[in-house]
């Protein structure tokens, strides 16, 4: 079958590169890219080939034959460089902001109006589910879980999902989102079909671990039961392609028992202190009532050394004392 074409158009080459390249990196496109830094080139290949999507600059924009290009596409967005308005049943996106948001801004209307039909789907996936939780607080959970999570990335295509009500990874990462894993249910709930069109764009990455960014609001996320946060995480593996998804759990959320049980492992965290080992106990005793004993058998409980030092920065888990740590768990306990 004959893929579709999504072409860009833009005279200014670094701009067209990077964009190509990050829809090439990060959307993993079921349609054929093609690059043009020249409003002539564009128009002779649109000669012979009908484009599905044209991703154009406005000055690119005001050099074509309009009436004749039109034609041969089907769906158009102007990148827009004056701030004036271009046409107006012309679909316009600002041209100054990042890729992320350029794409996304395009992504939104084409899935919204049905236009991404050929789109990958979630299939069956084999990942390896790893659970990281404890009822004992501030024990560099999220730490570890990054750890863990960066080192495996080195070698198999890993995921990290944090679910924590106030996790603060934005703030620590310096970055600021437009789209959180809320979204994401709310695009699995409302189009799950059209969920492998929006992810991509959504998924991020800190020190070579992909990452979905936690909830900025978590108000809504008591009302998600378990069986959907099983079924979203059983299609963002599918989608990504992923042979490890690390979920980084907190007790905010319904499905935090359902989660558990689907892991394949889960390390639970403790501490020596008298309140720490009575938590623990307490969860302990609430998994035997709650005939959860499986979640007991799956769990590896860790008692860390005390750190001298740990990475400034979470992009850089890594290195240091609790990575060398933590790559004994995987030679020892994931790889044995």
């Amino acid at each position: 079958m004959t893929h579709k074409i999504l072409a860009i158009c833009d005279a200014e080459e670094g701009y067209a590169f990077r964009m190509a390249e990050y829809l090439l990196d990060k959307v993993k496109l079921p349609y054929t890219l093609h690059l043009f830094t020249a409003v002539e080139e564009l128009e002779k290949f649109a000669g012979r080939e009908e484009i599905e999507i044209l991703l154009i600059a406005e000055s690119a924009w005001r050099l074509i034959k309009e009436e004749y290009i039109r034609k041969q596409v089907a769906q158009m967005f102007i990148l827009q460089e004056s701030g004036e308005t271009v046409q107006e049943d012309m679909r316009c996106i600002s041209k100054y902001q990042s890729p992320e948001l350029v794409v996304q801004a395009m992504l939104n209307v084409i899935a919204d109006g049905g236009g991404w039909k050929d789109c990958q789907k979630a299939a069956d996936t084999d990942v390896k589910m790893i659970g990281i939780y404890s009822p004992v607080k501030r024990c560099l959970q999220t730490s570890f879980a990054l750890s863990l999570g960066q080192l495996l990335a080195k070698e198999h295509k890993t995921i990290y999902l944090n679910f924590e009500m106030y996790s603060g990874l934005g703030e620590l990462l310096r970055r600021e989102y437009q789209t959180d894993m809320l979204d994401v249910m709310y695009y699995f709930q409302s189009a799950r079909e059209k969920l492998a069109l929006r992810l991509p764009a959504i998924i991020q990455n800190a020190g070579g671990l992909d990452y979905i960014p936690p909830m900025q609001y978590s108000l809504g996320i008591r009302e998600v039961p378990g069986e959907q946060w099983l079924a979203l995480c059983s299609d963002i593996a599918a989608i990504g392609g992923y042979e490890y998804m690390i979920l980084d759990l907190d007790d905010g959320i319904d499905g935090l028992f359902d989660l558990l049980k689907s892991c394949q492992k889960i390390y639970t965290i403790t501490r020596e202190d008298p309140f720490a080992q009575a938590k623990l106990r307490q969860y302990e005793q609430m998994l035997q009532q709650g005939e959860l004993e499986e979640i007991s058998e799956k769990t590896v409980k860790c008692r860390f050394p005390i750190f001298q030092e740990l990475p400034d920065s979470l992009e850089m888990m890594t290195h240091g004392e609790l990575a060398g740590y933590v790559k004994s768990i995987i030679k020892e306990d994931i790889y044995g």
